[in-house]
């Protein structure tokens, strides 16, 4: 992300304010195909956890967030932000950035902590308990998040100006940081029962190609926002984007077809997305050639790369660390192979456009520190709140399923539905007049909503 000269522009303006409700909607978009691919019995539990870091995030970033991720620099180190900005005081509607409003920006970089932390919610899928998961939230986006935007987009902050490396839209900030985070929550929560033994497939599949479409529309405005103008960087971040989408997807597909003799649609879902978080850090400092190159090897590194919980034993539900973490990691390292002089802040290049080592290197010590800072900080954030209020739901509640044991609702009720089947003689899906689907009387139902109630209180 680069700025302007402090003078209004409405085109910019406008371009901008359509970017941040883009990106915006991504968070919905992660909810629909993270809900679509877990089992029908957590599917509303999938979808609260990021409507709810939208609510979360966003109150903490209005109070303190912001102010220590980009109000100034405290200290001078470049470590973290001052406090002077909290509950945005001294924003006023004419303060400028760049360009633009300056709470246009604060509102644009407020989505992209939401959609940061809605991503790790898919390492824990169907095993987290909602009010540990709000905490969680709160907590993570402070302590982690917030230093970590400062490090690489805030004013003088380190990793961007004393180390030197590139990060155009977040492939260290959301990407690696979100991965990383994803497998130590991942790790402290363990394994979902059944796991490696119950096949697990994603219940709805339309579900899961939607979201991804609403993830693929969102994300121009998250790469090509981060021009934050209506210029040609934004355009070239536009077209970059959607080429590496493409190639990462074919790549994905390739892949699957040599390996397991079909192409599928949650393939074609998982590699468009690949592409589109690898080409997140660099979509604004390649050429169109080192695009489809950086789509196309996260498409086949990442589809190999969601294997590695089953060889490894983590249980990632939703392959945050095979997509994100690993997408993010071959976009933000292949910037020092393809970074292109005529788009890059000071002038800066790649391997290929004779930069020689200088920068490759730079971008491998980002993504090192980025990640061991993430995961650690994390796994200690997730640790305390296991052993405090219990971060993990009960064996039963994750048996029935979170959507009745937390939320008393189901995502499908085909109570009615089984019931008219009943009385005219027929079947559907074996269940009987009561059952509604899943094998729970109303009755039950009722008790277990009732004991739910009591386990969050």
């Amino acid at each position: 992300m680069r700025l302007a000269a402090d003078q209004l522009n409405a085109g910019d303006t406008a371009w901008m304010l359509a970017a941040t409700a883009l990106v915006l909607l991504m968070t919905p978009g992660l909810a629909l195909f993270y809900g679509g691919m877990v089992r029908a019995k957590s599917v509303l539990n999938m979808i609260m956890m990021s409507f709810a870091a939208i609510a979360v995030v966003s109150i903490v970033w209005f109070a303190f967030g912001w102010s220590l991720a980009f109000g100034g620099d405290l200290g001078g180190g470049g470590l973290l932000g001052g406090f002077g900005q909290m509950f945005l005081h001294g924003m006023k509607p004419d303060s400028l950035t760049g360009t633009i409003p300056s709470l246009v920006f604060m509102v644009f970089q407020l989505t992209f902590a939401i959609i940061t932390v809605a991503l790790i919610s898919g390492a824990i899928a169907d095993r987290a308990r909602f009010r540990a998961w709000l905490v969680f939230c709160a907590v993570w986006v402070t302590l982690v998040y917030v230093p970590l935007a400062h490090w690489v987009w805030g004013p003088n902050g380190w990793i961007r100006e004393k180390l030197g490396a590139l990060d155009f839209a977040g492939g260290l900030v959301v990407e690696v940081n979100s991965g990383a985070a994803g497998l130590a929550v991942a790790l402290v929560l363990g394994p979902r029962l059944g796991f490696k033994k119950d096949p697990m497939r994603p219940h709805n599949l339309p579900l899961v190609m939607l979201g991804a479409g609403l993830l693929w529309f969102g994300w121009f405005g998250f790469n090509a926002g981060s021009a934050l103008g209506a210029n040609g960087l934004a355009a070239q971040s536009l077209v970059n984007t959607q080429a590496a989408a493409c190639t990462a997807l074919l790549g994905w597909l390739l892949v699957e077809k040599q390996r397991d003799g079909h192409a599928t649609t949650l393939g074609a879902a998982s590699g468009a997305v690949a592409g589109l978080v690898a080409i997140t850090p660099s979509c604004g400092v390649v050429d169109m050639p080192g695009a489809l190159v950086i789509g196309l090897a996260a498409g086949v590194l990442c589809s190999y790369a969601v294997g590695w919980k089953h060889k490894f034993g983590y249980d990632d539900s939703l392959d945050v660390v095979g997509v994100h973490f690993v997408g993010g990691v071959v976009g933000t390292v292949l910037i020092g192979v393809f970074a292109w002089d005529g788009v890059t802040p000071d002038g800066e290049r790649g391997l290929l456009h004779g930069g020689g080592l200088d920068l490759l290197g730079k971008q491998i010590a980002a993504v090192i520190i980025a990640a061991l800072f993430s995961f650690g900080v994390t796994y200690a954030i997730a640790k305390v709140i296991d052993r405090t209020i219990g971060f993990r739901t009960s064996e039963e509640d994750e048996q029935v399923g979170l959507d009745l044991a937390v939320h008393a609702e189901t995502a499908y009720d085909l109570g009615s539905v089984g019931a008219a089947s009943h009385l005219s003689g027929g079947s559907f899906g074996g269940g009987t007049g009561g059952t509604g689907g899943f094998g729970i009387s109303r009755p039950d139902r009722a008790e277990r909503a009732e004991r739910a109630d009591a386990d969050e209180d």
